[in-house]
């Protein structure tokens, strides 16, 4: 036998020591790489009645929390500091739009009334016919002049209802029903068309145009407009955030620790984070100059579907599994 077969043995103890340390290095890293952010204290208030499902939610300029509640017949508010549930007088069917105007009244899509609904700041509900045998809506969204505007599916339209009148803008049948609306700040209003892979814009001269996301088959799903115009948006089968600024779309991918997030609801904050909720993982997510950060939700069974920030920053959200919550600022912004 060679000297050198000789020292083989020798050598095998430092080297499977680096082996060793080199595998606790790399498993500690990679669990930290997975470990979630510490935990953000989160106030949560139970639905008022067990069944009780929130389902959409919107915050006036007054700090009022509306949502609205599937399988019920009330609309849901948070203000002076308690819940209270207004009876509407009809059962909620897939109640996903909601809104606030300026005056602090609050604004919903009521299919099974066939109509849009609205709460004033005293209770007092009115309804505006939408005409038609069958109702079915989506989201909502209430411009800076007033004007309220929904995704109307049944109509295939972009509808817009302004002073008791209706304005639908058709959305040709090819490119697929409208799901997300939101109004910029100039009073444009953008909505979302799922099987087409495309946004709209309709300015406000009543003009028309089309953007093709750049990933196909991406399902555009919830859309927000931030203070300066930019506007945001859910890509619920791509698991992407994106974002169309001057015309031009940039794409931001969840982290690949959340594969299959379930995006739902979505909304700027008056900082320009952007917050939405990741339903498949409990958890709220926000987006800030291009890094993710998530807030997992305490109850592991949480299921949230909706985001809504108020004016002074606080982070609210809907839970299907009974709650309302809310993550205060000086939490939201660290």
């Amino acid at each position: 036998m060679s000297s050198t077969a000789l020292k083989q043995p020798g050598w095998a103890v430092p080297a499977n020591l680096l082996i060793a340390l080199a595998v606790i290095v790399l498993g500690a890293w990679a669990i930290s790489r997975f470990i979630p952010p510490p935990q953000v204290p989160m106030t949560e208030y139970p639905m008022l009645q067990p069944n009780d499902i929130p389902a959409a939610i919107a915050v006036g300029k007054d700090g009022a929390v509306w949502f609205t509640i599937d399988f019920s017949d009330a609309i849901g508010v948070f203000r002076n500091g308690k819940l209270e549930r207004i009876s509407k007088g009809l059962a909620n069917r897939d109640p996903i739009g909601i809104g606030v105007d300026d005056a602090g009244n609050a604004w919903y899509a009521d299919t099974g009334g066939l109509s849009i609904g609205r709460i004033s700041k005293n209770n007092e509900i009115k309804n505006f016919s939408l005409g038609t045998p069958i109702a079915r809506m989506n989201r909502l969204a209430v411009a800076p002049d007033g004007a309220v505007w929904f995704a109307e599916n049944s109509s295939n339209s972009v509808t817009r209802l302004k002073d008791d009148t209706l304005e639908r803008y058709d959305m040709p049948s090819s490119r697929g029903t409208p799901y997300g609306v939101t109004v910029d700040k100039h009073g444009n209003a953008w909505a979302t068309l799922q099987a087409a892979g495309q946004i709209v814009r309709i300015n406000t001269q009543g003009k028309l145009d089309w953007f093709w996301v750049p990933t196909p088959a991406s399902a555009p799903t919830d859309i927000t407009a931030d203070r300066d115009g930019t506007i945001w948006f859910l890509e619920f089968r791509s698991n992407n955030l994106g974002r169309l600024k001057n015309d031009e779309f940039t794409e931001f991918p969840v982290p690949s620790e959340f594969p299959i997030a379930g995006l739902a609801g979505i909304a700027a904050a008056p900082n320009g984070d952007i917050w939405f909720a990741m339903v498949r993982e409990h958890a709220l997510a926000r987006f800030r100059n291009g890094q993710f950060r998530s807030f997992t939700l305490r109850r592991p069974e949480a299921r949230p579907v909706g985001v809504a920030v108020d004016p002074t920053g606080n982070v609210w959200y809907v839970d299907v599994k009974g709650y309302l919550g809310m993550i205060a600022v000086k939490d939201a912004i660290n």
